[in-house]
């Protein structure tokens, strides 16, 4: 087979917030399935690693099934239900998708879906037969047969916090005896057939009380098949919003309904679960929490009562905003409207070759929507949310320790030029917004749970959350929101209105900053000292909000890029001494007439070598503009386009230029779309008047590889680094990083030779 020259590596992503729309695939090896946004993301647990997305829907997805062989046979075959009142049979065959069947007639979103095989008669090919219930108040059923029946129970949960299980079999003419014994009430209905005439009865079996809360979800463990025998344990699974999950079983001896286990989260600002599901032998149980989190379990070989919390799949569970590679490109770090700031890092584990990414620390968990991110050194951020502030974050101890541990690398080198007198860590006020720093000092001082019994009175709120952990393995959700915040160390204020974007400079010595403007004195960009943190310089030129700045690689150049369809490129003044801050100046600007974009500019970056910057608009254009001369000291200067216009087939929201030339010498460009395709074009100048030809579209992402909704950003790793690989594959491999606004988060490997 041959090496494809574009792979989705990693991927970060979570579920809806809708329950119903986790499904665990019975057999040895079996797959998760979830709806993330629009898609259907196929995880493997054991692996830790998505396989593939499905992308069909054109609205959330809100419900998966899949659809179980009566042999035990790993499932080939699932359903989902969306919000664009549709439901979805795929057929899957070596981890691809193999065919998808839409099937149309709902008038309003589907909610929830259950799919099964049955054979109409004795020596009958297998057929599905799906059952699907949406807000249009109707339940539709796909290819209908006849079928035989045993007992069957019932289990339904509700909001009075109780699980009710039901007994439902067909009631025999002949036992309709009179009897005196007391016997449970019984509900009869009958079903016409043309010639048959079936009676069924329902018996309510027990009531299971244990929640204190609203009940989610219940499950039914799967059938499988043990040395050849196929097994059905009678085992009930319930997960609740009072945080916890609760495994029932009858009594051997007695038949009474018993709690078995009891598994939930602690701490942290959650709401409970909204669903839950076993795996094929029940030995591991997931949890769908209120804030897309998954939450798996595992129980322990030696002792059968034991849970275990394992790793698993995570990532944001509202829009991604912005996304950054460190300056060693050894780690991402991600910010949402989901109010968080994640940071996302490769798990290398001794014994094993392959590398799996995974979410190491949650820096900010907000109270505004995050909208920018800049980073100022390896461990330390700025973020601007739907606020008028930029925070400035550092990491502390613990977490440098801990990202040592699971990438790999030694602390001492790591933290070579790092003061000593780092945090523990970083805990959130009951009342605040802002983390406040840990300090050794503070975590001795807790006391012990005995002592905390024996003196508290009830009334007092203990201030430090925080206790810190050497983990050597990626941390589980409790500890992500608790134990993994950085300290705020300083906040800037400056702006009239919330922050939009903000970008540092290459050598770290200034951060720009712009906010949402719909007048000229308020679209000035800020610049900052990024050491005393005092504001440098205002630049005013725009009319309406920057949508993007960058800094030339040389830092002589700053370029802005706006909703009034224009940039404007600044440049610095050499001033007379290092100690004083640069003063930078207009160089060179478009207006309504020299403009090429008709349409809002939403993204710009430089070309490696600085001559050159790159524009991506709305109106489905990406222009190359040069050349900027650092040397030339007129103080207008035009700078004009110096490429063909690249019309790209849609609206361009993204656009990132990478830090090394093709090896025919070209410039390669991702151009991320409204649509979620990613689109790798190289350019070069060619000299003739006018240009043309100077455009090559190398790859697109396909569409199991594309997102489902508008890219937000995409960021090119310096290639210094490694994401994980070995040196011979790094000269080879290049990688690049998206975020968009369907929740997830991909990093892509590209093979440099078929650019």
């Amino acid at each position: 087979m041959v090496a494809p020259v574009l792979e989705a590596s990693h991927v970060f992503c979570c579920p809806n917030r809708v329950r119903g729309v986790l499904s665990w695939s019975p057999g040895p090896a079996g797959l998760l399935a979830f709806g993330t946004s629009c898609s259907v993301v196929i995880y493997d647990p054991q692996k830790r690693v998505v396989v593939t997305n499905l992308n069909g829907h054109s609205a959330r997805v809100n419900c998966v099934q899949w659809i179980c062989k009566q042999d035990g046979s790993p499932s080939t075959e699932l359903v989902s239900g969306g919000s664009d009142n549709q439901v979805i049979h795929w057929e899957i065959e070596n981890n691809q998708l193999l065919k998808a069947l839409s099937l149309q007639g709902h008038a309003g979103p589907v909610y929830a879906v259950h799919a099964i095989y049955q054979r109409g008669s004795a020596g009958a090919a297998l057929h599905s037969l799906v059952v699907s219930a949406s807000s249009d108040s109707t339940v539709r059923l796909w290819s209908k047969k006849d079928s035989e029946g045993e007992d069957l129970f019932l289990a339904s949960c509700s909001q009075d916090c109780l699980i009710r299980i039901w007994r439902l079999y067909i009631k025999s003419t002949s036992s309709e005896t009179q009897d005196d014994n007391i016997r449970l009430k019984e509900n009869t209905f009958t079903i016409e057939n043309e010639s048959d005439k079936i009676t069924f009865a329902v018996t309510l079996e027990t009531v299971l009380a244990g929640h204190e809360n609203w009940v989610n979800a219940v499950h039914w463990q799967p059938s499988f098949y043990k040395d050849g025998v196929l097994q059905q344990p009678v085992r009930l699974l319930s997960a609740s919003m009072d945080k916890t999950m609760i495994l029932w079983a009858p009594d051997e001896d007695s038949g009474v309904w018993l709690e078995q286990v009891r598994v939930g989260e602690v701490g942290g600002n959650t709401l409970g679960f909204y669903d839950c599901q076993f795996n094929e032998d029940g030995s591991m149980i997931i949890a769908h929490a209120f804030h897309g989190a998954l939450h798996l379990w595992k129980q322990s070989t030696v002792n059968p009562r034991e849970w275990t919390p394992e790793i698993v799949i995570s990532g944001h569970y509202d829009s991604v905003q912005d996304l950054l590679w460190d300056p060693e490109g050894e780690f991402i770090i991600t910010a949402g409207t989901d109010q968080t700031t994640r940071l996302f890092a490769p798990w290398k584990r001794k014994d094993q070759s392959q590398v799996t990414w995974h979410e190491i620390a949650r820096p900010q968990i907000h109270g505004y929507d995050l909208k920018c991110l800049a980073m100022i050194n390896r461990f330390q951020f700025v973020s601007g949310a739907d606020e008028k502030v930029l925070r400035v974050f550092s990491a502390p101890r613990n977490f440098v320790e801990n990202f040592c541990a699971i990438s790999g690398q030694s602390v001492s080198h790591v933290l070579c030029d790092q003061d000593s007198n780092l945090p523990e860590g970083a805990t959130v006020p009951a009342l605040g917004l802002s983390n406040k720093a840990v300090y050794q000092g503070d975590i001795a001082a807790q006391p012990s749970d005995e002592d905390e019994l024996l003196t508290s009175t009830g009334s007092e709120y203990h201030q430090v959350a925080f206790q810190p952990a050497l983990l050597t393995e990626p941390p589980i959700e409790d500890h992500l929101l608790q134990n993994t915040l950085w300290p705020e160390v300083q906040k800037l204020y400056g702006h009239g209105y919330e922050i939009f974007c903000v970008t540092c400079n290459n050598s770290k010595t200034l951060l720009a900053s712009a906010c949402k403007a719909a007048k000229k004195e308020h679209a000035a960009i800020i610049l900052w000292n990024t050491t005393s943190w005092k504001q440098v310089q205002s630049l005013v030129f725009h009319s309406l909000t920057i949508t993007q700045m960058a800094f030339s690689p040389n830092d002589k150049f700053l370029l802005a890029v706006s909703r009034d369809r224009t940039w404007s490129l600044w440049k610095r003044q050499d001033t007379v001494s290092p100690d004083f801050d640069p003063i930078f100046s207009l160089f060179a600007f478009t207006n309504k007439v020299t403009s090429v974009h008709s349409r809002i500019i939403w993204s710009c970056d430089w070309s490696p070598d600085g001559k050159y910057f790159f524009t991506g608009s709305r109106d489905k254009k990406v222009v190359a503009w040069g050349v900027c001369d650092s040397s030339d000291d007129c103080t207008e200067h035009s700078v004009g386009p110096c490429s063909s216009v690249l019309d790209v087939g849609g609206a361009v929201t993204a656009v990132s230029v990478c830090p090394v030339l093709s090896p025919s010498q070209r410039y390669v460009v991702a151009v991320g779309l409204e649509c979620g395709k990613i689109c790798l074009y190289s350019w070069k100048k060619t000299d003739q008047v006018p240009e043309i030809n100077d455009w090559t579209c190398c790859i697109e992402t396909n569409q199991s590889q594309s997102h489902t909704l508008a890219i937000k950003k995409l960021c090119w790793k310096n290639c210094k680094g490694k994401a994980g690989e070995s040196d011979e594959e790094g000269t080879e491999w290049m990688h690049f990083a998206s975020c968009g606004e369907d929740h997830t988060v991909k990093i892509y490997r590209v093979n440099r030779c078929a650019l």
